[in-house]
């Protein structure tokens, strides 16, 4: 199990992703297009800049929703791959079958 303030913290980086989605987006259109002014431009960038670090859409990790784990984590399950063996074993997850040759 991973530590509650990394799980906790991840949740609040979701969050304020989502809630500055729009205005980080409508920023980096404005210092994307050649047609604005530099000035104009340069304000964009100093702007995005001074918003929170957390609002970056880049700074979420992956992590496992039954257990935490950050690493191996298979995007299709949302689990880790401890986690997906665990369940899959009891039959829990849907389509996945135990191989055996």
């Amino acid at each position: 199990m991973a530590k509650k303030g990394m799980v906790e913290k991840n949740k609040r980086r979701q969050r304020l992703t989502k809630q500055f989605a729009g205005k980080r987006e409508a920023l980096k259109a404005i210092i994307m297009n050649q047609e604005v002014s530099i000035e104009e431009r340069f304000a964009a960038t100093l702007k995005l800049a001074q918003m929170p670090r957390n609002s970056a859409e880049i700074r979420i990790r992956n992590r496992c929703e039954v257990s935490g784990r950050s690493r191996a984590v298979y995007r299709k399950f949302k689990m880790s791959r401890i986690a997906l063996r665990e369940l899959g074993n009891k039959g829990l997850v849907p389509g996945l079958v135990k191989s055996s040759w």
